[in-house]
């Protein structure tokens, strides 16, 4: 049997309102269009930037140029990055959003949960902690990274370019990180579900 889950939904998606793609300029309504259609639904992120259109622009070049990347680390290992460092950043929009990417790019309906609950100690493949380990320490502690982490990432087998990538994402995230705690941003409802399979209300599959 199946369910349904009901989701909150008289708050707004942010403290500073939203703008619909119908209203943004010709550019990025054709841009935001084209992920609502292959989504089924706009991210809420992209409605509340869209009050700043020029942000919004750089944004989503920014985030396309670092996430979309065939070069280096693997889309999952991209996601992977966000979902732990927003985990450590109390970032609730950045790690549902990203974590339902997780749970379809890794094929691990885990993994998300895991890591953003505690990325320090979730369990990875050698790899994985290398990437996650260096982006915590970017991400929280950027004042006391030092060659060793590199040194450590090198030796899991990440080449230079991608220890860039591991603190260009980061980087890029703590930046979302913060404007989505400024706008009180909210997952829009479709993310919870994502890279899940449903459950009756006795947990039977």
């Amino acid at each position: 049997m199946g369910y349904t889950v009901a989701f909150m939904t008289e708050q707004p998606a942010s403290r500073f309102g939203t703008v619909e793609p119908a209203k943004l300029p010709p550019d990025l309504r054709t841009r935001v269009e084209g992920i609502a259609e292959r989504s089924g639904f706009v991210p809420n992120v992209l409605r509340a930037l869209g009050r700043r259109p020029d942000e919004l622009r750089a944004f989503m070049d920014y985030h396309d140029a670092l996430m979309n990347s065939d070069d280096g680390l693997s889309k999952s290992e991209r996601e992977l990055i966000v979902v732990a460092t927003s985990g450590a950043n109390h970032c609730t929009y950045c790690v549902v959003a990203h974590g339902a990417i997780l749970r379809i790019r890794s094929g691990d309906p885990e993994l998300a949960d895991r890591v953003a609950t505690n990325p320090w100690s979730a369990e990875l493949t050698p790899r994985q902690r290398a990437i996650v380990d260096l982006a915590l320490i970017v991400a929280t502690e950027p004042e006391s990274l030092s060659d060793d982490y590199l040194v450590a990432a090198r030796a899991a087998g990440l080449s230079d370019e991608e220890i860039w990538d591991v603190g260009a994402i980061t980087a890029l995230f703590a930046m979302s990180n913060r404007l989505a705690h400024l706008a009180a941003l909210r997952p829009n409802a479709e993310f919870f579900l994502m890279g899940r399979e449903p459950v009756g209300h006795d947990g039977a599959r």
